[in-house]
């Protein structure tokens, strides 16, 4: 894996754990996750004139990626307000590679290298043992979190697979985003009706424009990886944005550090050099 792609995943890491920080510290989080699906709709926006269009062949994966996305942002905040961050969080991101690394041979026949897989179980390992130190959340929140694991893993499929066949990754990725906050909206004016959301997107727009930014950016950036690299291992490598939302959570939202968060952040940057040594 080349050094440019790494350091270009690992900011989009960055970016990601940004913007599951700013569902989490919100108080409306079914809101707040359409909000920031909104806002990466909007930052896509001034670029599509000068992208060009996806290869026909894409906009299938484009449209079925689009309910993946509605599905995701869905969990996320439902998880969200069943459990801390420090259960969910992990075991969206932890599990997710576990189950695109376990069938991506059979799937789209990329077979890793043993220590590309190594790579993969250990950056997986060390996510999954941020779990362990969390003591709120429940059976609701591992059940949300799982389940928006299995979307994650089929919609890292489904726009790895889409990405390539559009012959331009960030192009993709821009039309990719338009058609979730779609969704997202429709279903919130069904549920609270206008007035409700409306108010919260006047009160609460800062949120979603540098959420969403954060968004597209850090999903464009992996698209673009996948496109260079092994599907399972950028989606491994991203896992690496849980160290900075420690960084985050204990920084900002002033949650505690556990001698499990130390010795997960270990297993991760092990795992990332395998990957850059595989």
């Amino acid at each position: 894996m080349p050094l440019d792609v790494i350091a270009l995943v690992l900011f989009g890491a960055l970016l990601h754990a940004t913007w599951n920080a700013l569902v989490k510290a919100g108080s409306e989080k079914s809101l707040d996750a359409a909000m920031i699906a909104l806002g990466a709709a909007v930052v896509a926006l001034p670029f599509l004139p000068f992208m060009p269009l996806p290869h026909p062949d894409a906009w299938p994966f484009i449209l079925v990626s689009a309910l993946f996305q509605f599905a995701y942002f869905q969990l996320v905040a439902a998880a969200y307000r069943a459990g801390d961050i420090g259960l969910v969080y992990p075991l969206m991101r932890g599990v997710a590679p576990l189950l695109v690394a376990a069938t991506s041979g059979a799937i789209i026949g990329e077979n890793l290298s043993s220590g590309a897989i190594a790579g993969v179980l250990t950056i997986s390992t060390g996510v999954l043992t941020l779990a362990f130190e969390a003591r709120k959340g429940g059976k609701r929140a591992i059940l949300l979190a799982l389940a928006n694991a299995v979307v994650i893993a089929c919609y890292t499929y489904v726009d790895g697979i889409g990405a390539r066949l559009a012959l331009n990754p960030i192009s993709y990725t821009l039309w990719m985003a338009l058609l979730p906050p779609v969704l997202l909206f429709a279903w919130a004016f069904a549920k609270r009706g206008f007035a409700p959301v409306l108010f919260h997107v006047r009160h609460q727009w800062w949120r979603g424009l540098i959420g969403g930014g954060g968004s597209i950016g850090a999903y464009g950036l992996a698209l673009w990886a996948m496109t260079k690299a092994p599907v399972a291992t950028v989606a491994a490598l991203r896992e690496t944005s849980i160290l900075f939302a420690i960084v985050i959570s204990i920084v900002f939202l002033k949650e505690r550090v556990s001698i499990f968060r130390i010795v997960a952040a270990c297993l991760i940057a092990l795992g990332a050099l395998m990957l850059k040594l595989a």
